[in-house]
């Protein structure tokens, strides 16, 4: 049988916010998640999802 967290449940797990984790569920980037009524429901073993927004070295930009 499958286990399941629940968005907050799964916050805690990764160390980020609730609303996050239901903002990555609304955009599919939590693999099995799915939502019944109004909780989203994530598979136990689902990875936390890369973060896409993009890096900057600050050291790279000062030597040019």
């Amino acid at each position: 049988m499958m286990e399941y967290l629940s968005a907050s449940q799964a916050a805690e797990k990764w160390n980020i916010s609730q609303r996050r984790v239901q903002i990555l569920c609304s955009e599919n980037r939590i693999e099995g998640a799915f939502k019944v009524g109004e909780v989203w429901v994530i598979p136990y073993d689902a990875p936390k999802p890369t973060d896409l927004r993009k890096k900057s070295n600050k050291n790279e930009e000062n030597c040019k």
